[in-house]
């Protein structure tokens, strides 16, 4: 489903909030580290240079990203691996758990991060950023796409993204015995190129759609989508302005 190439499209936009949340990680030198939604592995690499003392595994649910990623040159200490992220399980406690834009794609965000936690060892930290832009005109649009008759049905168990309040992670990972660092970013991206906004969403979150139309039918719902998404977000002389929200949290056992 997913196109490794496509995402790296955009990637100093998507990779810089990797950057901020990692810098609010409090963890001196942790003996394994995982990346949980490691893409194609490039930032995965960053991790094990922050902690050099670390044996670091990046998991993701696609083959594409995997095999992507097992193709970098790295460490020994650094591995990837095939998993479902909803039901990944490490094979000892892990001191941080680390996801990028990965875990808004897993249901019942509740239980999801009462298990997380649970992995954790004593003095552990579960750090995550993930999209809170699902109002934002451009999903609107792709909601609005998936109604119309002609998708509706074939469309209707496929999985959409999702972020819970702010306020909600902050009480339940504290309820959990956490000390939490919350907090949302609203960026402001001036994508280049044609039809930028939607060459976005086809990284990230037109894939599972479009994986589930099959050919044809992909390039009729880009062609009824495309013309909404120029109409919210008219290009200009620099490039199309896209504003994009992500949800940031770092909870520690400490």
């Amino acid at each position: 489903m997913w196109n490794p190439a496509q995402y790296e499209r955009f990637r100093d936009e998507r990779k810089r909030p990797f950057f901020e949340l990692l810098a609010r990680v409090d963890a001196a030198a942790p003996a394994q580290v995982v990346d949980l939604g490691c893409g194609t592995g490039d930032l995965t690499l960053v991790l094990a240079e922050r902690w050099p003392s670390a044996r670091v595994t990046g998991v993701d649910s696609s083959e594409a990203m995997v095999a992507e990623a097992s193709r970098r040159a790295a460490p020994e200490r650094v591995r990837f691996e095939l998993a479902d992220l909803a039901g990944w399980t490490p094979a000892a406690p892990v001191e941080v758990i680390f996801s990028n834009a990965a875990l808004h794609w897993l249901p019942d965000h509740p239980a999801l991060l009462s298990r997380l936690v649970s992995l954790l060892a004593p003095s552990g930290v579960l750090a995550f950023q993930i999209p809170a832009n699902f109002d934002a005109p451009s999903h609107r649009r792709i909601d609005e796409v998936r109604g119309h008759p002609r998708f509706a049905a074939t469309l209707a168990p496929v999985r959409r993204g999702q972020a819970q309040p702010l306020d909600f992670y902050e009480a339940h990972l504290a309820g959990l015995g956490l000390t939490v660092d919350a907090w949302d970013t609203t960026y402001l991206h001036v994508l280049q190129g044609e039809d930028a906004v939607l060459q976005w969403l086809l990284g990230t979150t037109l894939r599972p759609v479009l994986a589930a139309l099959g050919a044809e039918e992909s390039q009729a719902f880009l062609d009824m989508l495309r013309p909404l998404l120029r109409a919210d977000y008219p290009a200009t002389a620099r490039g199309t302005p896209f504003r994009f929200t992500r949800r940031f949290v770092v909870a520690s056992r400490r």
